[in-house]
């Protein structure tokens, strides 16, 4: 089973796996802090869900202030199930199911360039290099499978390399943030305010998260 949410107010996109779904909570806890409104799309490819699952997972859709939510499935009972608890179903066959998915895979873009303030509540995510000019504001979130670059003041949490890249980095024009994340490594950031003016990066070296100047290389 494939989940797709999106929230086109903070720009935020994602597909990912369900297979068990009589222990979801651990799945829904990291989409806790997306902000409504989120669409949420069902795709299911010859299984069949019950009433009392697909009720398990609605309910945590709905903590997650969806504003809409489709199954497509080419399993009757499962349709059937989704009727019932009065969720918008669609049969379709095998086919046009694996079409949709791919559809949506497409939609999953690679880098993402995001312009203007990430509030608080407000989550980014990148599959690829993440961009962001303007803030992130305290309470807002952003992660990319690789690199992440403020140019801004980055004041949220940010977690980069989020499939075990530890070579992933964070950058930031004004670097304060709450948490800082690359791969497994994790750091609370800094009590005091940067007294420094200029670009600083976030890495890994020797399994901590270091803070270093930010040095762009010109070639004359």
């Amino acid at each position: 089973m494939k989940i797709v949410l999106n929230n086109t107010k903070s720009k935020y996109f994602e597909i990912f796996s369900l297979e068990d779904l009589d222990n979801i909570h651990e799945t829904f806890r990291k989409f806790f802090s997306i902000k409504g409104p989120v669409a949420a799309k069902i795709l299911s490819i010859n299984e069949s869900i019950s009433i009392h699952q697909l009720s398990k997972l609605k309910n945590h859709l709905d903590n997650l202030n969806v504003f809409s939510l489709c199954i497509y499935s080419n399993d009757r009972n499962t349709i059937l199930a989704g009727k019932s608890l009065r969720i918008n179903s669609l049969f379709l066959k095998e086919q046009e199911v694996k079409n949709k998915l791919l559809l949506f895979n497409f939609k999953e873009k690679d880098d993402i360039l995001h312009e203007g303030t990430v509030r608080s509540g407000d989550r980014i995510s990148s599959n690829g290099n993440l961009c962001i000019i303007g803030d992130v504001n305290p309470g807002a979130m952003v992660s990319a499978k690789k690199n992440i670059y403020v140019w801004g003041k980055l004041l949220g949490i940010a977690f980069a390399g989020k499939t075990g890249n530890n070579n992933a980095s964070i950058a930031s024009l004004y670097l304060n943030p709450l948490q800082l994340r690359i791969a497994d490594v994790i750091a609370i950031g800094p009590k005091d305010k940067p007294h420094n003016y200029y670009p600083e990066i976030a890495l890994i070296d020797k399994r901590t998260i270091i803070i270093k100047p930010h040095i762009i290389e010109t070639k004359n």
